[in-house]
């Protein structure tokens, strides 16, 4: 029954307290008041004009933020090769900032000028100079982005004039803010020296100010604004997300309910916190597994994707071949009995031919990555170019072309004898197509540093620059206009001689020394490794 009479007399009290302080302190406030008018109106004009050189500084901080940014937007756009439009329009917003920061300093600096006549001449010439300086800032602005927009210039030219901008822009700016600091300094000082004459008027009233404040400031402000800074304290922590707070509850005035106030809040807070903090780490941690799942099953997806592709691009480029022959052999037979004989023999043949290409295929279809499945036995490499020359000849001699074979060393490779076999008839067979008009075509080899190279040169046309780092992809040819077939045989020669640890290379054109006729010439080299002994 007494809590509440007491709180409410605690209150009053410091009610009127507060009130007779503020009555006395008002009293000397007005008295210092009156003495001081006539004081601050001596500086007001230059307390004008300093607040007129902080904004002019601070115009020419937005400047130099604004000069800033421009140089940034211009050199990313010159290194990352944008074109003319695309510069100046990324450069447009920042131009128009910059230009309405040069009205808005050639504004300030005309109404400084008459806002210094009192100060003297010297003050008057120094803001004519900043004027002079702006005029050379917007001049270099302007011959910077007339040479940002020469649609000839090269990307260093165009990074000489982004860094002769920034050489030449930023002494300028300085000198204008080394002026606006003199001036302002100038102007302080003189409100300092008026400062000095009202403290010395103030002091009067300083002893009257101190003996009618010492007891409320010591008596009952002073620890009301040690509680308040707690108070103050506790809310930048809450503020922080810092909710460990215990304010002391030894009074029950208005503060001491705002702290019991606030401890509940912080309490309630700090429980709450803890609970998200536990559902955003399960979160979390829910959302980097799902992402790893994810990852993983895209890739395999991709992965199983492109093998698909793969083979079913090599399917269509083996078979096409061996069934075309078997085509133009029973074409052949049906109109001529007397050659049957011979076309069902070529038939019998391709279509052995054929079935390997499928057991070729079959293995690569069973691998469980969709890569090669080979089976490596020692090849004597005179077998392998016998075994190429006599299958390949009659489609030399159905191209009415030469095939010159060199001397092969006697040695052995190590290597799955069905696919570089077929890597060296789809070599030859793709000169017969681009380089037919050429007649002559040369299948040497040579060992060379614990390998063997093996080199096909024809007489065709050559192939363009352009197109010598990509005829090694898929469905990507040499650029004649007579090309046929799928564009996978360099793509499947390549992925057949790497999976032997080998390499494959084309040259072209051909060097005059090595050349076999007038044309161009392509050389393929393919280089493998020998067995060991």
């Amino acid at each position: 029954m007494t809590a509440a009479p007491q709180t409410a007399k605690r209150s009053l009290l410091l009610k009127t307290r507060l009130g007779l302080g503020a009555v006395v302190l008002g009293s000397g406030t007005l008295l210092a008041a009156a003495i001081l008018y006539f004081g601050m109106q001596t500086v007001a004009s230059r307390l004008e004009t300093a607040l007129a050189s902080e904004t002019r500084m601070a115009r020419y901080a937005a400047l130099s933020t604004q000069a800033a940014t421009f140089l940034v937007i211009a050199t990313e756009s010159i290194q990352t090769g944008q074109t003319v439009e695309s510069r100046l329009d990324r450069l447009s917003p920042i131009q128009d900032q910059i230009g309405a920061t040069f009205l808005n300093l050639r504004s300030d600096v005309e109404d400084a000028v008459a806002a210094v006549q009192s100060l003297g001449l010297d003050e008057q010439s120094r803001y004519g100079t900043q004027s002079l300086g702006l005029a050379r800032m917007e001049a270099l602005l302007a011959s910077t982005l007339e040479g940002l927009a020469d649609a000839e210039a090269d990307q260093a030219q165009l990074r000489a004039y982004v860094d002769s901008f920034a050489s030449a822009f930023d002494p300028l700016l300085s000198q204008a803010v080394n002026t606006e600091v003199l001036f302002r300094n100038s102007v302080m000082a003189g409100i300092e020296r008026t400062r000095w004459v009202l403290t010395w008027a103030a002091l009067a009233l300083a002893l009257f100010a101190l003996l009618s404040t010492a007891w409320f400031y010591f008596g009952l402000v002073r620890p009301q604004f040690s509680r308040l800074d707690r108070l103050r304290n506790a809310a930048v922590q809450v503020g922080r997300s810092e909710f460990a707070i215990s304010l002391p509850q030894t009074r029950n005035d208005e503060i001491g309910q705002l702290y019991g106030e606030t401890n509940r809040m912080a309490a309630a807070l700090r429980k709450r916190q803890a609970e998200v903090d536990a559902e955003w780490t399960r979160l979390n941690e829910t959302i980097a597994q799902r992402t790893r799942e994810l990852s993983a099953a895209n890739e395999s997806l991709s992965k199983i994707d492109e093998n698909r592709r793969r083979f079913f691009a090599d399917v269509s480029h083996e078979l096409r071949t061996p069934l075309t022959v078997i085509m133009m052999e029973a074409q052949i037979g049906q109109r001529d009995i007397q050659t049957a004989p011979e076309a069902l023999a070529t038939i019998e043949s391709s279509a052995a031919k054929l079935n390997q290409r499928i057991d070729d295929l079959l293995r690569v279809a069973r691998s469980e990555t969709g890569e090669l499945a080979l089976e490596p036995t020692k090849v004597a490499l005179c077998d392998l170019m016998q075994t190429v020359v006599s299958d390949i000849q009659p489609e030399i001699d159905g191209a009415d072309m030469q095939l010159e074979t060199g001397d092969f060393p006697d040695c052995s490779l190590h290597c799955d004898l069905n696919w570089i076999r077929q890597v060296l008839l789809s070599l030859i067979r793709n000169a017969i197509r681009h380089a037919r008009d050429g007649k002559a075509l040369l299948l040497s080899g040579q060992s060379v540093d614990g390998d063997v190279q093996i080199q096909l040169t024809d007489n065709g046309p050559g192939i363009p620059d352009g197109a010598q780092t990509r005829i090694f992809e898929r469905f990507v040819q040499g650029g004649a206009a007579n090309s046929q077939g799928f564009g996978v045989g360099l793509a499947l020669a390549r992925w057949i001689v790497e999976a032997h640890e080998g390499t494959i290379s084309v040259a072209s054109p051909v060097p005059r020394e090595n050349a076999l006729g007038s044309n161009a010439g392509t050389n393929v080299c393919i280089r493998l490794p020998l067995a060991e002994a």
